[in-house]
Parts: structure tokens; C-alpha cells; sequence
């Protein structure tokens, strides 16, 4: 557990997934919580990862280049 205490938002995301599995009635196992928790935290990152890496959101574009148009 002191590896979410450094970190606000995956100690927020424990919590939750186990206000979850309760509301579900379902017994949460703290390990298998905690890979579930570092599961989405890295996926998000992930996510997060891919979308600053996008051409649309590259700042240091020049305004003379034509990105594609998201529709």
C-alpha cells in the first residue's frame, strides 16, 4: 500500500475500484486491486502518450503546415 500513498490519483483509483467491487458485492483481493489500479494508470498514460505525440498536437509546427483535418 505505500506505493499509492506517494501518489494521490493511483490512491484515488484504489479507492474507487474498491467502492466499486463492494457496490458489486463482490470480496476485493488487495493484490489483485492493485494490478487492476496499475493496469488503468498505466493505460491512461499510455493514452496520454499517444495523444500528445499526435500531428495535430504538435506546437512547434510551423503555421505554414497543412496538418490533416480531424472529421
Amino acid at each position: 500500500m505505500c506505493l499509492l500513498c506517494d501518489d494521490e490519483k493511483a490512491y484515488q483509483a484504489y479507492m474507487n475500484y474498491l467502492d466499486a467491487m463492494e457496490r458489486q458485492g463482490k470480496a476485493a483481493d488487495p493484490d489483485k486491486a492493485m494490478d487492476a489500479v496499475l493496469d488503468q494508470l498505466e493505460a491512461a498514460a499510455k493514452a496520454r502518450a499517444q495523444e500528445s505525440n499526435s500531428p495535430a498536437n504538435d506546437k512547434t509546427l510551423s503555421p505554414f503546415f497543412c496538418s490533416p483535418i480531424n472529421k
